[in-house]
């Protein structure tokens, strides 16, 4: 689990969260309005939903190309929970919370590769460090 969390304001530009993400070397940030969480933008999204649409990365809000769903999980779940909730519902990360719902970090796929499954090419690659 990644329990560096980055919030950036959905007003917030595309290539101000794609810098986010480089400096921090992440691949999400979850997008705030006011004090509520408003979703998640992946590296993924940014690529799908905004520069294969052509759209500018310095007036698109991330508030535009944000999942909206919302996908939480206890910090005391096993990793086989998880796994299940990404497979029942197609995603590829979901937010961890404390008993109190507070957001303590973000599962990815390559997270729980590496917990599960460190052998198999998903826990091999996720456990190398980028190659950027």
């Amino acid at each position: 689990m990644t329990k560096e969390v980055v919030y950036l304001p959905a007003e917030s530009t595309v290539d101000e969260a794609a810098r986010a993400m480089r400096e921090r070397d992440i691949g999400d940030v979850v997008v705030t309005e006011g004090p509520q969480l408003a979703g998640l933008v992946t590296d993924r999204d940014i690529v799908v939903r905004a520069v294969a649409d052509g759209r500018d990365p310095t007036s698109t809000r991330i508030g535009e190309i944000a999942s909206r769903d919302i996908i939480m999980i206890d910090e005391n779940a096993y990793a086989a929970d998880a796994a299940e909730l990404m497979r029942d519902r197609a995603v590829r990360r979901l937010l961890v919370s404390d008993s109190d719902r507070r957001l303590v970090g973000i599962v990815s796929l390559g997270d729980l590769a590496i917990q599960m499954d460190p052998a198999s090419a998903l826990g091999e690659i996720s456990s190398k460090a980028p190659n950027n």
